[in-house]
């Protein structure tokens, strides 16, 4: 331990300055897990992006491997592990259950997101790098870098806070409820969307609420105030259930993390998204720039 300044995992907000947590590790922290959650829709390696340059002290985790089960239809590309798993896994990175982890990628926090989610929700402090990378104010690190293994509880995911397609579609159709679709308008409209999508479009009575909204021109987290006055426009205003989803459940969790900064009530993921949503023939698609847009089986 070190006379450092703590911060209690419970007042960790959602994002952090990069500055704030170099300032942490300079301090000799040694309660701060910085993790590297690079990831690429286009096939290209996280983990050689990792290798090439990272924060130092930076441990890699494998959105695949470690933030997600094994894809198949029914539960889509990126279906929540197990919570064995999930501790297993992270256990081997070096993770421990008292530790703070700050999570970054060079996408906005797109991919990182899903990792500081996962945790926030099972009751440990964690948070996003704002800015990501290109933020961090001191050299990089080259290669790999290991932590000894640390032991970790196993702690379930929260139920209310985990939707599935059915719990989805009434969410879309209440009145008390607002569903949200964190991809690029394009693929929200159904005009583009990935070669291994069979349908393109959205959820029938889905809002459009693309992920890089919540950011600035500068690349960082927009002001709380001005994610609330976002957020509100999209009917999520602090009152109705919100449902959150994106192509795999990934993406999703940057709009769930800028709703907690927001200071609005938790929001849930729907998991499997738009890969498993789109896979099942007996669930209709809208297409549009429209809630509601064109809906077909």
């Amino acid at each position: 331990m070190n006379g450092a300044p703590r911060v209690r995992p419970a007042a960790l907000p959602p994002v952090v300055a990069a500055e704030e947590v170099a300032r942490w590790l300079a301090g000799g922290r040694d309660d701060v897990v910085v993790a590297d959650v690079r990831w690429y829709l286009d096939g290209r390696s996280g983990r050689d992006a990792y290798r090439a340059g990272h924060v130092p002290g930076a441990v890699w985790v494998d959105v695949d491997a470690v933030l997600a089960a094994p894809p198949s239809a029914p539960a889509g590309r990126h279906p929540l592990p197990s919570p064995d798993a999930f501790a297993s896994d992270l256990g081997a990175l070096g993770i421990g259950d008292d530790d703070l982890v700050v999570a970054y990628d060079d996408q906005g926090g797109g991919m990182a997101a899903r990792l500081v989610w996962m945790l926030r929700r099972t009751g440990q402090g964690a948070a996003l790098l704002d800015g990501g990378l290109g933020a961090w104010p001191g050299p990089l690190a080259t290669g790999d870098e290991v932590r000894p293994p640390a032991r970790r509880r196993v702690r379930p995911w929260p139920a209310a806070l985990v939707r599935d397609a059915d719990q989805v579609a009434a969410a879309a159709a209440a009145p008390g409820a607002v569903v949200l679709d964190a991809r690029v308008p394009g693929r929200y409209a159904g005009t583009e969307g990935l070669p291994s999508e069979r349908r393109w479009g959205h959820v029938p009575g889905a809002r459009s609420a693309p992920w890089p909204a919540n950011l600035g021109d500068d690349g960082r987290f927009r002001s709380p105030d001005e994610l609330r006055a976002h957020y509100a426009a999209l009917g999520a205003d602090g009152t109705a259930d919100v449902v959150v989803y994106c192509g795999s459940g990934v993406t999703a969790c940057h709009d769930l993390l800028a709703l907690e900064r927001a200071g609005l009530p938790p929001a849930s993921l729907y998991p499997g998204s738009w890969s498993a949503w789109s896979e099942d023939d007996a669930r209709p698609v809208a297409t549009g720039p429209e809630p509601g847009g064109d809906p077909s089986p």
